[in-house]
């Protein structure tokens, strides 16, 4: 076997491979007598039919089965024999192939990037100095008494802080906001809208204009959209919201009673506090852990430069993109908007795409540089892990996977979390005051 390699670009190589006569006539041989064993014609029991009459009747598939048998053998030890780290599929293209000839064919294929790996053992950190103070207990105490609230009917002006139910109308130059946005049905009418009253809130001083009405008054609340508000079709447009008050009402946290610390499976108050303190020191370690490792691999990518394969590229944008739509379905933002911010939202996916693609690569080869794999019990207990999240048996979840050859991504995620946290334990911390 012959084989020339072109570079087509860094990370991207032609291979010319040429099979000579002799091997394609050897293959031609072999795959005639595994047809022989198994062929079934009229008069001839299974695997006993002459081989002129098997060769007649199976040529097409014989020739087919050849031609992928020498192609797809003969590409794998070209590539071992020029120790190339071939990254997705090939590219091939057959040149030539026909019995009494050689077979060649060409295959574009793209590689993993070549670089020096950076010294990665000390990488330095700055870790933040931290502990949980009954500040934040109490905060953490707060937000759950805030889960127990009530709402009461106030019979006095809005003040700060109150919650505002409204039935409104909203026009921009006489004309209701539908007209200029479609999707803008919840800005331009609501019936029984609640507004915390606080400066932030629902649209620019909207609620402050709001201070001092009674329930059953009416006001006109006057608004400008934002430069970079969504619909773009109102952004820096200015709009009157006619708006009738309803109600006005308070909230009214409950008191921290040994009875409501059992509504959250704690015997008393106490205990209660106990369980918060260590939720927030967990808490607190997961994000110290977090920036630690979001220092490391920026740290990395600094230190690396080097090409990257476009396909994967490309196949990472996808999935980024994927996950980035899929958030935002489920945080409940429309198609319509979603269709709106697909430049912003295609941009800062291909970005994060080619990051994650880069630190892959970096923290595969300090894997096999460490001799860091996943084991096959580690790869089940994954496995099961995502199966009891999604609700099914961890056989269909094998099936789920092999489809989509996500097994291996397993595999991966597993090292990457081993060679994380190998960096960490031999990073260099340097701690400082939040």
């Amino acid at each position: 076997m012959n084989v020339t390699v072109d570079s087509l670009g860094p990370c991207k190589k032609l291979l010319r491979v040429e099979v000579d006569a002799a091997a394609v006539e050897a293959a031609f041989e072999e795959t005639t007598k595994e047809f022989m064993k198994l062929a079934r014609l009229p008069g001839f029991r299974p695997g006993k039919a002459p081989r002129h009459l098997v060769t007649k009747a199976y040529a097409p598939q014989l020739e087919e089965e050849v031609r992928r048998k020498l192609i797809s053998d003969s590409f794998r030890q070209a590539v071992s024999e020029q120790k190339l780290h071939v990254v997705g599929q090939p590219d091939v293209e057959e040149v030539q192939f026909a019995r009494g000839q050689a077979l060649q064919f060409t295959a574009t294929v793209e590689l993993a990037p070549d670089f020096e790996l950076p010294e990665y053992k000390g990488l330095p950190v700055r870790r933040e100095v931290r502990i949980v103070t009954e500040e934040d207990i109490a905060r953490a105490l707060r937000v759950l008494l805030e889960q127990r609230a009530t709402y009461l009917d106030v019979a006095r002006p809005v003040q700060n802080g109150d919650y505002a139910v409204l039935n409104y109308t909203a026009t921009s130059e006489g004309k209701p906001l539908t007209e200029y946005a479609a999707t803008a049905r919840g800005l331009t009418e609501k019936k029984d809208f609640w507004v915390h009253v606080t400066p932030d809130s629902f649209l620019p001083r909207f609620a402050d204009q709001l201070l001092g009405a009674q329930a059953g008054e009416t006001r006109q609340v006057e608004v400008e959209f934002p430069a970079d508000f969504v619909p773009t079709a109102l952004a820096g447009r200015h709009a009157a919201y006619a708006v009738e008050i309803v109600q006005v009402k308070e909230k009214v946290l409950p008191e921290l009673t040994d009875e409501l610390a059992k509504a959250y499976g704690a015997e008393n108050v106490e205990a209660l506090r106990g369980g918060v303190r260590r939720d927030l020191e967990n808490e607190l370690q997961l994000k110290i852990k977090r920036t630690t490792r979001d220092q490391i691999v920026r740290t990395l990518l600094q230190r690396v430069a080097c090409e990257l394969p476009e396909s994967v590229v490309a196949q990472e944008t996808k999935n980024v993109v994927y996950d980035i739509v899929r958030e935002n379905q489920e945080r409940g933002i429309s198609r319509d908007v979603i269709d709106q911010q697909k430049d912003q939202i295609f941009s800062h996916a291909s970005s994060s795409a080619r990051d994650r693609v880069k630190i892959a690569f970096i923290l595969g080869r300090i894997a096999d540089r460490e001799g860091l794999k996943a084991t096959q019990e580690e790869i089940v207990q994954r496995i099961t892990f995502l199966a009891h999240q999604y609700g099914i048996k961890p056989e269909q979840m094998v099936r789920q996977l092999r489809d989509r050859n996500g097994i291996a991504e397993i595999e991966e995620q597993i090292i990457s979390g081993k060679v994380l946290e190998f960096l960490e334990k031999n990073a260099q911390f340097e701690d400082v005051l939040p």
